[in-house]
């Protein structure tokens, strides 16, 4: 495991342990990972003889990629490939595969990475999630504070996935088969508009909230106030653009793959009311 007490890790740990499956996880600080089930190994996602030394004896391994670049990914993939039979990746939905060029997430590595499972030859699944319903907690600070986001997009139409889902399914592909070579795309069971998500943050915690939006010149400021790469920031800011009165889509992976139907926005809001009261 790479990621175990991320944002979708620290719900496939315990997961895989309760279905009896044994978890080593690669962390850089196992004091601080403790409370992680399973075994806990020190290294370095971008140290590879860390990262195989971690994986030897492992049948399958789960891989995210927190870096905004893919420098050091290649041999990391390289050293998990050498030494597991299967590797899930944790992707994103904006990569789009291009008839004779791969994989490709211009301005993202996820791509990249995809395309260096393929050319590693290894097992693999991909999991392309839509965005996290966990991004709603960057607007914690301001709805407890004002009860107001303001931000631009706000009639943009998303689909967040719970990364519970995501854990959900990356523990079937780990532990099942009939997944090799799949790429599957992940969404919640409807688009919401980021306003809308607001609005239904507001109903869970009991108190009012609305959205303000603001010109998308000034989101970009901020965004590179914050430490955003331009690329990186005009990227984004082009995506939500072109979500407005486009929605992104539903899928019925979740589903095909787990048996049930995948939370719904107000499911994860109702659980996380208390973080914005």
């Amino acid at each position: 495991m790479t990621g175990a007490s991320g944002t979708v890790g620290r719900h496939l740990v315990p997961r895989l342990t309760a279905a009896a499956v044994r978890v080593r996880a690669l962390t850089r600080d196992p004091e601080r990972a403790k409370e992680q089930a399973g075994e806990l190994v020190r290294g370095d996602l971008r140290d590879p003889e860390s990262v195989a030394a971690a994986a030897r004896g492992a049948t399958a391994a789960f891989l995210v990629w927190p870096f905004p670049t893919v420098d050091g990914a290649e041999e990391t993939v390289a050293a998990l490939a050498g030494q597991v039979g299967r590797v899930v990746y944790l992707s994103s939905a904006a990569v789009r595969d291009v008839p004779g060029a791969g994989p490709q997430s211009p301005g993202r590595p996820d791509g990249e990475i995809e395309a260096m499972l393929v050319r590693s030859r290894v097992r693999h699944t991909v999991l392309r999630p839509y965005g996290f319903a966990a991004n709603a907690l960057r607007w914690a600070a301001e709805i407890r504070a004002e009860g107001v986001v303001r931000d631009y997009g706000g009639a943009a139409g998303l689909n967040p996935v719970d990364e519970r889902d995501i854990a959900e399914v990356a523990a079937r592909v780990l532990t099942g088969d009939g997944h090799d070579g799949a790429r599957y795309v992940l969404t919640g069971p409807e688009a919401l508009t980021r306003a809308e998500q607001v609005r239904i943050i507001g109903e869970a915690a009991g108190r009012p909230t609305r959205w303000e939006e603001i010109p998308r010149g000034a989101a970009r400021e901020r965004m590179l106030a914050d430490g955003w790469p331009a690329s990186i920031a005009d990227g984004a800011l082009d995506f939500l653009h072109a979500r407005i009165g486009d929605p992104e889509p539903v899928t019925d992976t979740v589903r095909r793959v787990t048996g049930r139907r995948p939370r719904g926005f107000r499911d994860w809001a109702a659980e996380h009311a208390a973080r914005f009261r």
